[in-house]
């Protein structure tokens, strides 16, 4: 069954989670996590390294089995329409050795939407191609996903979650690691998707980007904390229950110091600094798409 049509009313939710608990090995990361997603919504997942982001993001995508609730999307059960989510998953989960061209990884998106058995056609790969120049990556398409540097890379993928046309989009920390520009680029691509009312999912360990550019925040600590507008979630309250005295707060919003990954804030500094991020310019060996 095909994706339902995007212009669909504001109800039922676009996404809907009912006592989610997921986890691996007997563990759970997730605990009962229930929560609306609306459509076109802008949400960014926010929570300490082990919190349960990515644990979320591999149970909205199909990845990896509830150990219990449900996940609805236009409310039917995920298998149904699954084939609208697209994933885009942390830098460090992805195998880049594998041997494949930029316009390769792009081309698996496509798959999403035609089946693994059927051969893509001549308009898959022209759609493949507008989404790599979509991200500035057309000049690229022949190269080894492998030979790119990390902003290209994250590019790259973020054009295979394009090409496979989502309601929904998960992205999880796709800031980490990338340059200015690709930075820059990644909230350009959240501004027009807000546009076309594709709901995006992004995790972040930066609560100043949080507050100031996305318009719902879910603070995450294995269960749900908070949920809700940045205003309504980063209290003292909720900060101080999730990073302990970790976050900073200065009048007009909450400033986060990112010289401690993983943390909100290290104490050693006043919120000013800023991490070296890699030039988007200068190619890296290392390399390929997600292991499955």
């Amino acid at each position: 069954m095909r994706c339902a049509d995007p212009r669909l009313p504001e109800s039922p939710a676009r996404l809907e989670l009912e006592d989610v608990s997921a986890g691996y090995k007997g563990v759970r990361a997730l605990r009962h996590v229930t929560m609306q997603v609306a459509h076109g919504a802008r949400l960014a997942i926010v929570g300490p390294n082990g919190s349960g982001k990515s644990t979320l993001f591999k149970a909205l995508a199909g990845l990896l089995p509830l150990s219990s609730g449900s996940i609805r999307i236009h409310g039917a059960p995920l298998g149904v329409h699954r084939d609208c989510v697209a994933y885009v998953p942390q830098r460090e989960e992805v195998d880049w050795r594998f041997p494949v061209t930029a316009l390769d990884v792009v081309l698996m998106g496509r798959y999403g939407r035609r089946g693994w058995l059927r051969r893509l056609t001549a308009e898959d790969v022209a759609v493949a191609r507008r989404c790599l120049e979509r991200m500035g990556m057309e000049r690229f398409g022949a190269r080894p996903i492998a030979d790119l540097s990390g902003g290209q890379q994250q590019r790259v993928f973020l054009a295979r979650a394009l090409a496979q046309e989502p309601h929904i989009l998960l992205m999880d920390e796709p800031f980490n690691g990338v340059d200015v520009g690709t930075r820059e680029t990644i909230l350009a691509l959240l501004d027009e998707l807000s546009g076309r009312k594709v709901t995006a999912l992004v995790s972040t360990h930066d609560l100043k980007l949080a507050a100031t550019r996305f318009q719902v925040v879910a603070l995450l600590n294995r269960e749900l904390v908070a949920y809700g507008s940045p205003a309504e979630v980063f209290t003292s309250a909720n900060l101080a229950e999730v990073f302990g005295g970790q976050a900073l707060f200065l009048e007009g919003g909450v400033v986060v110091d990112q010289c401690c990954p993983g943390e909100a804030t290290c104490p050693a500094h006043d919120g000013r600094h800023q991490e070296h991020q890699p030039s988007d310019q200068s190619p890296r060996t290392a390399g390929g798409p997600p292991r499955p």
